[in-house]
């Protein structure tokens, strides 16, 4: 019987190793990737102690850390989790986990335009990060649908990169970070379109274009690459029958990062909240595991 099984390796279930290690705690962490997004992340400037680092820097940090303190990440995919007892059970691949308490951290995926090509011309032009396919559309017009932090923060990653930079936005102003809205104002590699919704995305083999409504007007846009960065989708689809869910499909949590069901705790972008910064992230991972071993604690007269 473990003491908690943690569920995702990104910053929050992480954060969430490191505590449950540091208290020697009996646990697991279970994920398909290590890192979650950070592999997709451009430059981080906001996260406290780390004053600058890309998304694969900031990866290689935590590796470090987790070998400091002993944690491997079972790499596997969760299948399904129940109650079982006085506690719960955890399948993953093979193997089942039967534990006092569960972490969901299972952070979030890109959202999707839903337009056509979007999904014929994915890995052939459309992608939803910049950091890892920028550097193919060296030379190149690209198209960023989005404006707020995420759309920002491709558009900075790409300026030493595409030849011009087209942001597509919905609303008539950019959202996000000013130094991010800023540094995309001042570059003259970029133009924004505002008032606009992109309709397809068009190519052959390959993208060629996009196109898109601006004002009621069909406009194209002769373009290489497509940027989509529109938001996030919590993955919560596996815990949707077991804890209460918000109308975004987020875990509902309270301030102590306990859900509707006594036992379970949930941290980061998967959780209420809806800010997806890796800051919080962690906090609520720390949070979480806390809360976890206090249940314990609590339930066994500890």
């Amino acid at each position: 019987m473990y003491d908690t099984i943690i569920i995702g390796a990104g910053m929050a279930g992480l954060a969430s190793a490191i505590y449950a290690s540091r208290k020697k705690m009996k646990f697991e962490i279970i994920s398909k990737e290590f890192g979650g997004n950070l592999m997709f992340s451009g430059e981080i400037l906001n996260y406290p102690g780390v004053p600058k680092a890309t998304g694969p820097e900031f990866r290689s940090i935590m590796e470090r850390q987790m070998e400091l303190n002993g944690i491997r990440v079972i790499e596997e995919t969760v299948k399904a989790m129940e109650k079982s007892g006085g506690g719960f059970r955890v399948i993953a691949g093979k193997k089942t986990y039967d534990t006092k308490t569960i972490i969901i951290a299972t952070g979030s995926i890109p959202r999707k335009l839903g337009i056509p090509g979007e999904e014929e011309f994915a890995m052939k032009g459309v992608t939803y990060c910049s950091v890892c396919d920028g550097p193919l559309f060296a030379g190149m017009d690209v198209a960023i649908v989005g404006g707020s932090n995420s759309a920002l923060m491709a558009a900075d990653s790409m300026k030493n990169i595409a030849s011009r930079i087209y942001m597509i936005v919905r609303d008539d102003r950019l959202t996000g970070h000013e130094y991010l809205i800023e540094n995309a104002k001042k570059n003259p590699k970029v133009k924004m379109i505002f008032n606009s919704e992109a309709k397809e995305i068009t190519g052959e083999k390959l993208v060629s274009g996009i196109r898109y409504v601006q004002l009621g007007r069909e406009k194209e846009l002769k373009v290489k690459g497509v940027i989509i960065e529109i938001g996030k989708v919590p993955n919560t689809g596996l815990f949707r029958d077991l804890v209460n869910l918000d109308e975004h499909g987020h875990i509902l949590i309270d301030c102590q990062c306990h859900t509707s069901v006594p036992g379970i705790f949930a941290a980061g972008d998967c959780a209420s909240g809806h800010e997806y910064q890796y800051a919080i992230s962690a906090g609520q991972g720390a949070m979480a595991l806390l809360k976890a071993a206090a249940y314990i604690a609590e339930r066994e007269g500890g």
